[in-house]
């Protein structure tokens, strides 16, 4: 990536040099700043700003929080919305990893299941595969819980980043959170029981379930 970058920046101040000498009318104080503009602008567009970094490595551990913990569920109860969701966390980790291997990042997450390198996500991990060994009820509010909290970092996410690439994966992996907020919240339902929003508000909560699954690409 890096050397990419440094021979992009090398070809345009080659062709901008070769230009200014056969124009004798651009200034060589006008031309220095043309080539650190577009140094600017390449930079911008292949570094990470700290917030961007930590985003998205935390988020490529999150969303195998909410696999491993589904995982655990559907081990212990059988219920086949757990594996299938399962299955789509796992098509969003691989998202977040392409942006991890794009930006020459090192990889958060451990291969090992209900394992997290940050210390932070391995208790709420623990937390909440405890609370969803209390009974079928429990574990699917946790999954509306794991799919609320997940449209809420990403919103946070959308927030600190202008970048196309970031953006994109971000507004793919919370479409994919609303349609796992969805069947959880009827399949919660159906058998009796109930969940109110804890991190988004309650009007999109309710804005979310009131509505048909999306079409999320390969979530």
């Amino acid at each position: 990536m890096k050397s990419i970058k440094n021979l992009a920046i090398l070809l345009f101040i080659l062709l901008i040099s070769s230009c200014s000498s056969s124009d004798n009318d651009i200034d060589i104080n006008d031309q220095s700043l043309i080539e650190n503009e577009i140094i600017e602008s390449i930079n911008t567009n292949t570094t990470l700003t700290e917030n961007e970094r930590d985003d998205i490595l935390y988020l490529r551990e999150e969303e195998k929080l909410a696999r491993d913990v589904y995982l655990n569920s559907f081990n212990k109860y059988g219920l086949k919305i757990f594996s299938n969701i399962a299955s789509s966390e796992e098509t969003h980790m691989k998202n977040v990893l392409s942006l991890i291997t794009t930006y020459g990042l090192e990889d958060s997450a451990s291969k090992e299941i209900g394992v997290f390198n940050n210390s932070e996500l391995q208790q709420l991990y623990n937390q909440l595969v405890e609370k969803s060994n209390i009974s079928l009820i429990d574990a699917l509010i946790i999954g509306n819980t794991i799919e609320d909290l997940d449209i809420y970092d990403l919103e946070l996410n959308e927030e600190r980043t202008t970048k196309t690439d970031l953006l994109n994966v971000y507004s793919s992996l919370k479409c994919g959170s609303r349609n796992h907020l969805r069947n959880y919240y009827e399949q919660l339902t159906n058998n009796i029981g109930n969940y109110s929003p804890q991190y988004i508000s309650q009007e999109l909560f309710n804005n979310i379930i009131n509505t048909s699954n999306e079409k999320c690409g390969n979530n």
